[in-house]
């Protein structure tokens, strides 16, 4: 199951650190990887479900993207 998944009850509560961060990036190449082979067997439909997650993980991480205070940098003195 996908780590962005989070039943309805704990939505909002769950901790957004980079070890999620990071183990959400590597399912998604672990299900672009999963996608591609599909295609390559000509089994398009099959890989519908991890398609899915992927939109679902993609959408996810635009969230919390775009919900994250920009970094000021100090000037270069």
């Amino acid at each position: 199951m996908s780590v962005a998944f989070v039943p309805e009850r704990l939505r909002g509560t769950a901790e957004v650190n980079q070890d999620t961060l990071q183990r959400l990036l590597e399912e998604n190449d672990q299900l672009i990887r999963c996608i591609v082979e599909y295609q390559n067997k000509g089994r398009a439909t099959d890989c519908v479900q991890y398609q899915h997650i992927l939109h679902r993980n993609l959408i996810y991480l635009a969230t919390i993207a775009d919900a994250t205070p920009p970094r000021t940098q100090k000037p270069v003195d």
